[in-house]
Order: C-alpha cells, then structure tokens, then sequence
C-alpha cells in the first residue's frame, strides 16, 4: 500500500486518503499550483512517487491528538514526535507529555528495510518496553483510530495500484488511486481508495476497505501547508464508521531539519523516562 500521508510520519515522524465532498472545506496556503501536472504514469509509479515524497531529514513537532467519541464526548492528548531519515529508511519516535494516565508512554518505530518496521511501546506504568508483534498490527495504536499498521510506511511493492480516475479538492488537481494489498503483506486491509494531490503527491483523503471489502474508516487531510519548503499536513482525522469513533490529529509547532541526535531512535532512550 502507499503511505497514507506525510502527517502519520510527523506523528510518528502518521501521515496514511476518492471522494472530494468531505474536503470542500481543505485549507491549502495560498502558493499552492493549482494547474494540472499532466502526468501520465502507471499507478505503481505514482505510488512510489507519494511514497518518496519529501519529509525533510529529521523534524520536530509538539501536537495534540483530540479522541471524539460517538456522543460527542471528547478527550486531549499532548505528544511530542520525532522523526529522522536514513536515506532509504526512517526512525521516528512519540512522547506523549499529558494528561497524567499517559504521560511518558512512548513509541518508537525503526524501518529495518523497506517491508520492514520494528515498533515498540514503551509503558511507563508497567516500566517495560514492548515490541509490536505482526498480529497486533491491527490493534488500535493509545486507543486512537490508527492502527499500528497505519504507524508504519507501506511498502509500494506490497500492493496493487490502479490509477482509476481524476478529480479535484478545491482548486487541487488530483488522481483517485486505488491500492489492494497482496495477500503475502498480511494487511488487515483489503483496499484503500485514496485521492492524491498530483503536485505534491500528498494524500488528501483515503477509504479504508476491510477483508470483507466493507467501508470501515475514512482519512482526511483537514489543513495542509508549506513549511520549510515542506508541504505538511497539520491537520488531519480520521474516523471509524463502525464504532462512530473519531481522531484528529493537529500541528502546534513543527521544525524541520536540526540534525536530532541518533539517540534519540533507540530502546535506551524510549524507555527513559
């Protein structure tokens, strides 16, 4: 599958996005190229595109993850991501900084290869790090609506893209491309219909499809600016149709390239706490 979006990989550096309707409202800054790339590429190639879009070499960002539940009920997390590139690999680490009952968990994500990620949570409370095993992947990740298979970059390899169509967000050119997992990625997923901006290869909003091929959660990109050079999503949410459960994730602050410290991306100091 191809990355939902940058913003899982400025969570946990997210980011992972075909119908325009529910980003009529999608805030873009104004230097956005609104004209057509006019690219004409196979689906895989557009993939790998989103895939290797730019992130900066490492980033630093303070954000707030607003969990809403189906009576309208809503609770605040605070965290802090990290996140850094290794030429073809990326290591991110999340500190959640408050309320009380999560403070100092952490998460930490270590891509050993493209296709493979090794995820570890750290619980302050039980003073253990645990390692994130396949069959949990599509465990919920703090109660949130991502998974912990959404925490991690999916390979391009690991699906089938199809570019089915065109459309636009706003004033925004995109393709609706639709990725199905082969069977050997062990997805819980068994497609993802996604609407892609052409220009900045940036995923405004994603269906999410189970084994079943049942519609189960939706992804979209609230708000998306250019910082640093860098188009960030600073405003994302993601919402779970079954259980009418929602989280949206949004950007205080973010800082790209100050060359963090390996250190940082290790078990030691995931567990430091």
């Amino acid at each position: 599958m191809v990355k939902i979006n940058n913003f899982i990989f400025k969570i946990s550096t997210i980011l992972i996005s075909t119908i325009a309707i529910f980003l009529s409202s999608t805030v873009f800054s104004a230097d956005t190229d609104s004209k057509s790339s006019n690219i004409t590429m196979s689906g895989k190639e557009f993939a790998r595109k989103v895939y290797d879009c730019e992130n900066g070499n490492d980033s630093t960002a303070h954000m707030i993850m607003k969990l809403i539940n189906k009576r309208g009920h809503e609770r605040i997390r605070d965290f802090t991501s990290y996140s850094k590139d290794y030429g073809p690999i990326i290591k991110q680490l999340i500190r959640f900084t408050s309320p009380a009952d999560i403070e100092g968990t952490g998460f930490l994500s270590i891509e050993k290869s493209e296709g493979e990620t090794e995820q570890f949570l750290y619980l302050p409370a039980l003073r253990r790090t645990r390692r994130i095993v396949s069959s949990q992947k599509s465990n919920q990740f703090v109660n949130s609506d991502f998974t912990y298979e959404d925490m991690e970059r999916r390979p391009v390899e690991d699906s089938e893209h199809i570019i089915v169509g065109e459309d636009k967000i706003g004033n925004i050119d995109c393709y609706l491309l639709e990725s199905r997992p082969k069977k050997e990625s062990d997805s819980q997923y068994s497609l993802l219909k996604s609407t892609i901006a052409k220009n900045i290869y940036i995923a405004l909003y994603t269906e999410y499809y189970d084994k079943k091929g049942k519609l189960i959660k939706k992804y979209r990109a609230i708000k998306v600016e250019k910082i640093q050079d860098v188009w960030t999503e600073t405003e994302v949410i993601m919402e779970d149709l079954k259980n009418k459960h929602k989280t949206i994730l949004k950007i205080n602050n973010i800082v790209y390239n100050t060359n963090l410290d390996d250190d940082i991306f290790s078990r030691q100091n995931l567990a430091n706490w």
